[in-house]
């Protein structure tokens, strides 16, 4: 399938959280349908088996199937799956995987074992662009203590190893140091709490967690954002906030899946380790999202 955009990594796309039953396996019959509700409600796509989709606690047979779900759901133009794993080789299979199961890109976490140096994250790139598909790099220093910086990113995309950054540092002035550095770069919005300044800042697209709850109007809030419609995106970045900063907060997966439950999606438990939120997380949580609810944001 060609992809609906020659950078199919461009504009919203969902990282999407992973509907479980009662006993904990996955239920691919609603995460289709999951998939399928997002795009009918304006993301362009979604970004299986990221952090937010509990990708480190599934099988390998799970994790496979949970792309072929969302590819046989909304077709693999819109389907960008994360592919990290320890190993470079590891990675470079789940790229095989994606490439083959018809994904038009691919999201790439630099080596997370253990702290890598510079050399270390060039040949781990190295090795999972030999796949043969696009390859987004995944910058989140907070968890992977492996920092992207611009001048790292400048060469990835100068050896043509990544095309696309989704950048979750929360340091907005990287945006610019990127745009000076690699101007051919997307930029990629990675956390939900600094979308407004990362738009202003040149943005092409978001790798996005609350819509998973509230589709409409985050993709109304982004829309706004990049089109310079900056009236309409203050006032949703406002009402929205206090929602989207917790998709900053370890609690994350925890915290989005219990929004989707009080709009009425299927948002239910996690795997172990993650454990449920503490009763003032889950008050707080509740409070905004019935908020935004009221606000007619749902």
């Amino acid at each position: 399938m060609t992809a609906l955009h020659p950078r199919p990594w461009r504009g919203v796309l969902v990282a999407t959280a992973l509907p479980l039953r009662d006993d904990l396996s996955v239920d691919h019959d609603r995460y289709a349908e999951h998939c399928a509700w997002l795009v009918e409600n304006g993301c362009d796509g979604v970004v299986p088996n990221g952090s937010l989709g509990e990708y480190q606690v599934l099988t390998p047979e799970e994790r496979a199937k949970v792309v072929e779900t969302a590819v046989a759901a909304i077709g693999g133009a819109r389907v960008m799956p994360g592919v990290a794993a320890y190993g470079s080789a590891e990675a470079r299979r789940w790229a095989e995987q994606a490439r083959d199961a018809g994904c038009a890109a691919v999201m790439l976490l630099p080596p997370n074992a253990y702290r890598a140096d510079e050399r270390s994250v060039l040949a781990h790139y190295a090795e999972v662009a030999r796949a043969g598909v696009p390859v987004v790099a995944y910058n989140n220093p907070i968890d992977t203590k492996v920092d992207l910086v611009p001048e790292l990113l400048a060469k990835l995309h100068g050896e043509g190893y990544v095309h696309a950054v989704k950048e979750f540092s929360g340091d907005v002035r990287r945006a610019y140091q990127l745009a000076e550095l690699a101007p051919d770069l997307d930029l990629l919005i990675g956390a939900d709490d600094v979308l407004l300044e990362l738009a202003i800042a040149g943005a092409k697209g978001w790798v996005a967690g609350y819509p998973n709850a509230l589709p409409a109007s985050t993709v109304e809030l982004y829309r706004a954002a990049v089109g310079g419609d900056l009236d309409t995106a203050r006032r949703l970045y406002e009402q929205l906030h206090p929602l989207l900063r917790w998709d900053s907060r370890v609690e994350f997966v925890q915290a989005i899946k219990l929004s989707m439950d009080i709009v009425g999606r299927h948002g239910g438990a996690c795997r172990p380790p993650r454990v449920p939120l503490l009763p003032e997380q889950e008050a707080a949580v509740r409070a905004a999202t019935e908020k935004a609810v009221a606000a007619g944001l749902a």
